[in-house]
């Protein structure tokens, strides 16, 4: 059985999802993915299922009803991973966004570097993002920045959503304390590994806008990430969080 298990939530995936299953099993170490699949009506999950004939001990798929969040979910696509024995689970996105090879990179810090929690970074080197229309790079950079000056965490890319995390950190870290639903939850994923002492490195990654399918972005879930900041910072002061290694 692979120590590693890539977690990829779908919604409207068709375009996508065959190619990047594909692209991450012909990597040079050994991958599991597990599917979050919320009830996409293009058929997402038909394709993951006929995809599991082919990969009956490597491709799994957790289906729920209806977009739920994506905190909803990683936090489901993570106590699937801990009840399964993964020592090493990764977050990424379906739409070749975060580059598949870019996972080596990622385990390569976890595993032989030091590192509790991976993030591949775009902002850790400058701003590597590609296709993302200007206004967007803004907003997501000064985003980062905002949260790095509230939270006082020394992250370049605190909205990042490829990441990989050792299996100690989802142990200690409360999942079922974790609030937030959308982009916030990102925030908050990497703010209360921060706060339980773990360590977390950047890794440069080019991020690429997606070419296929349609972006859940939108202007609601930067809202969440604004005040979700000052809601964390606040309930931190009130909050006794577990220190890693203290279980």
């Amino acid at each position: 059985m692979s120590a590693n298990l890539v977690i990829i939530p779908t919604y409207n995936e068709k375009e996508n999802i065959e190619n990047i299953i594909r692209a991450v099993f012909g990597l040079s170490i050994t991958f599991h993915i597990l599917v979050i699949e919320d009830g996409s009506p293009d058929g997402t999950a038909a394709i993951v299922k006929k995809l599991q004939n082919e990969f009956p001990t490597q491709l799994f798929i957790v289906e729920r009803k209806g977009k739920l969040g994506l905190g909803t979910a990683y936090i489901a696509g993570f106590k699937w991973a801990l009840s399964n024995k993964y020592e090493f689970i990764f977050e990424m996105d379906a739409d070749f966004s975060h580059n598949p090879n870019d996972l080596l990179k990622l385990y390569d810090a976890c595993a032989n570097k030091g590192a509790d929690v991976a993030i591949g970074s775009r902002y850790i080197t400058g701003v590597n993002v590609v296709n993302w229309p200007m206004g967007r790079v803004l907003m997501s950079y000064l985003a980062s920045k905002y949260v790095r000056f509230i939270l006082g965490v020394k992250i370049a890319d605190t909205t990042a959503g490829f990441k990989c995390y050792r299996r100690e950190v989802l142990e200690t870290i409360e999942l079922n304390k974790i609030r937030f639903k959308g982009y916030a939850f990102q925030i908050e994923m990497k703010y209360t590994a921060f706060e339980c002492g773990f360590i977390i490195k950047e890794v440069p990654i080019i991020f690429i806008n997606r070419e296929l399918g349609t972006s859940k972005m939108n202007g609601g879930i930067f809202g969440e990430a604004f005040l979700g900041v000052i809601y964390l910072k606040i309930n931190s002061w009130f909050r006794k969080f577990p220190k890693k290694g203290k279980r």
